[in-house]
């Protein structure tokens, strides 16, 4: 009975060490069913093209009040998108190398919708109209034409797919999503 219960021992011990490289190699593996908490997935595509959309907006948007009276507004929302479409068409190509495409578009319907949401009417409010033109809010204060918001239509190319995301991104630097 000694001899058994010694030779059970030794293969136990046996098996245990046979066991401890696959442990390691399955803890060195970590894997994670979520790949974007991986450290090798980049960031969001998407999330860099709209950083990138915010900062062209506010800055396009900034001259417009001191350029354009209201009832220059069509003007003012031509100067816009014309102001945006250099920085739109370098956006859309900026990552090609890296297997990112960007496909730009206004959203009017979106734009639309965020101005009937910020701008209030009646005689209550404190500026003028507001107007969505061709994906731009636009709204007369004193006069003048100001830019509130901007809506996109972003959609992003990748290897792993494609993503569509509508954004209106106010001049103020918030955004609805």
């Amino acid at each position: 009975m000694t001899r058994r219960g010694q030779l059970v021992l030794v293969a136990a011990t046996v098996i245990a060490v046979a066991l401890v490289p696959i442990v390691l190699a399955s803890l060195q593996l970590g894997y994670h069913d979520d790949v974007r908490a991986t450290a090798d997935y980049d960031d969001d595509p998407s999330a860099d093209a709209l950083r990138v959309l915010e900062r062209a907006v506010a800055t396009e948007s900034t001259s417009i009040p001191s350029q354009y009276a209201w009832a220059a507004n069509d003007s003012a929302v031509t100067a816009v998108r014309t102001g945006l479409q250099p920085r739109l068409d370098r956006l859309q190509t900026s990552r090609i190398e890296d297997g990112v495409h960007y496909n730009i578009t206004y959203n009017g319907t979106a734009t639309r919708q965020w101005k009937d949401a910020n701008c209030p009417s009646g005689p209550d409010r404190q500026f003028g109209d507001c107007v969505a033109d061709r994906g731009v809010v636009a709204q007369e204060r004193v006069g003048r034409t100001h830019v509130l918001a901007v809506g996109f239509d972003v959609t992003t190319t990748t290897e792993r797919g494609e993503t569509t995301v509508t954004v209106v991104l106010e001049t103020s630097g918030r955004s609805s999503w």
